[in-house]
């Protein structure tokens, strides 16, 4: 490499490394397709095994890691993790790398360190014999370096014959043009009005799976939020496949849509119990009597045991066999969903009609609302506004601003109403606290003091949903549709 006048200092080899690297995938490598790999390495400084995943950003990924237990098949915690991509397909050797690395410190001109710099010599061993070999330099930034300080690095670099491979981990080089083929699901793709319905509906569930099958790999990691949305996705799955049922294999889509409310019922649990125990610590912080503490105390008790049960089935369920097959099922409906004979429509002559009958639906469910009703029906005019909200949603690839814009307004009869509901169960859940064995007179005052609040919410929440509605039922948000009514 050059000197100090290209803004690099000295460079200090370090001990060349041996490491051997053994990666295990299904057989068709549904790891690999979707920038996943699983390893077992040994040699250097990061003995064990590695469980890389995709990133949002393309050239990173994600990295568990745990140490050297087993010399055989990878860890159990690591295929769990890797569940929702394996689908239950057994991980197999695919390839061992061994790889002589040679790296070097760089710095530059005034002796602070710049990055480093690693030469690899990589064999590819394949059913016990060497495949093929090649060479990768890799430039990683010290401490505090930014990117745009290895531009001096990569210049010399390519001055000295070196060639950008672009981002490719060894293993998917080492594997070769199956390691690079699509994933199972498809890439959601731009659909048009002149483009069939069936189009339209398989763009709708690849993208609907591609969001579960994303989620689930978080909800399985424990991120944050991930149980809401992978249950989000199972519900908009379910939706379309209600909405847009003259457009599908009827018997084919009600099963699908009885297994979606299955796992979307074993999510449901454990997010409920979260939404509902922020909700009522929420509330009574806001409450400034004597017995709060101890309705305090008696939420986290009741709630966290709740929370832990909840968890506990969430993971037994994505262990199951039934889970694994509807993981097979959404692939399938992703990549070649059962279609009828009106599918073969175009999306602008079959789609419209259909979500002309999801509004009437909330329409009525909306007429029928009393401010003193039950609350039942106030909940039942949420699910309808869901499902209206979900096909405008669904739309947007083929109508544009029209069909989002529509989904906008949904979106904000949906919160509202998605609120009623929490505080409807926050104050059933208040009640039943207050009376519930050992909480004492305090607390239980406390508590019903909560069950009080709650319940003014909903009626706040009601006066206002009459209020945002007529605003949103005008006739003119939905003459893209064809329709005024």
């Amino acid at each position: 490499m050059s000197g100090a006048s290209d803004g690099i200092g000295k460079v200090l080899l370090q001990p060349t490394l041996r490491l051997t690297a053994d990666y295990f995938d299904t057989a068709d490598l549904r790891l690999a397709r979707n920038r996943m790999t699983m390893r077992r390495r040994t040699g250097g400084s990061d003995d064990g095994w590695h469980l890389k995943l995709p990133h949002a950003e393309e050239a990173t990924r994600d990295e568990v890691q745990l140490p050297l237990a087993s010399a055989g098949q990878p860890p159990a915690a690591l295929t769990r993790i890797a569940l929702g991509m394996t689908r239950g397909a057994e991980l197999v050797p695919v390839a061992t790398l061994r790889t002589e690395r040679r790296p070097s410190l760089v710095y530059d001109g005034h002796g602070v360190a710049l990055a480093e710099l690693t030469d690899d010599r990589v064999s590819v061993i394949i059913g016990g014999k060497v495949v093929s070999r090649f060479r990768e330099l890799e430039v990683e930034a010290a401490e505090g370096r930014s990117a745009k300080d290895l531009d001096s690095i990569v210049a010399a670099l390519l001055a000295a014959g070196a060639t950008e491979g672009g981002f490719a981990s060894k293993v998917v080089r080492a594997l070769g043009p199956r390691a690079i083929e699509p994933p199972d699901v498809p890439t959601p793709r731009k659909v048009r009005p002149h483009d069939s319905a069936g189009d339209a509906i398989q763009n709708l569930l690849a993208r609907h799976v591609t969001a579960f099958i994303k989620h689930e790999l978080g909800v399985r990691r424990s991120l944050p939020d991930s149980v809401h949305q992978m249950r989000v996705a199972a519900r908009r799955l379910r939706s379309a496949l209600k909405v847009f049922a003259a457009l599908l294999d009827a018997e084919w889509a009600a099963d699908l849509r009885e297994e979606l409310s299955w796992i979307a019922g074993e999510l449901g649990a454990a997010r409920d119990n979260e939404v509902l125990e922020i909700r009522l610590l929420d509330g009574l912080a806001k409450i400034d009597v004597k017995g709060t503490g101890r309705a305090v105390m008696v939420v986290r008790r009741e709630l966290s045991r709740d929370e832990h049960t909840a968890a506990l089935d969430v993971t037994a369920a994505m262990q199951s066999a039934r889970y694994l097959a509807l993981l097979d099922a959404l692939v399938e409906a992703a990549s070649a969903p059962r279609l009828s004979a009106a599918s073969s429509a175009t999306a602008g002559d079959a789609l419209p009609p259909l979500m002309r009958s999801t509004w009437r639906r909330l329409a009525r469910a909306v007429r029928a609302l009393r401010q003193n009703g039950p609350d039942e029906a106030w909940h039942a005019a949420r699910i309808r506004a869901k499902q209206a909200r979900y096909a405008a949603d669904a739309l947007v690839p083929v109508f544009g601003r029209p069909a989002k814009q529509l989904a906008a307004q949904l979106e904000l009869v949906t919160e509202l109403l998605g609120g009623h509901q929490d505080a409807a169960v926050a104050a059933e859940a208040a009640a039943a606290l207050a009376a519930s064995k050992g909480v004492g007179g305090p607390g239980g005052y406390a508590l019903g003091l909560l069950h009080d609040a709650q319940r003014a919410e909903v009626r706040a929440t009601r006066r206002q949903f009459k209020r945002i509605w007529p605003t949103v039922a005008k006739p003119r948000r939905r003459r893209w549709l064809r329709d005024d009514s």
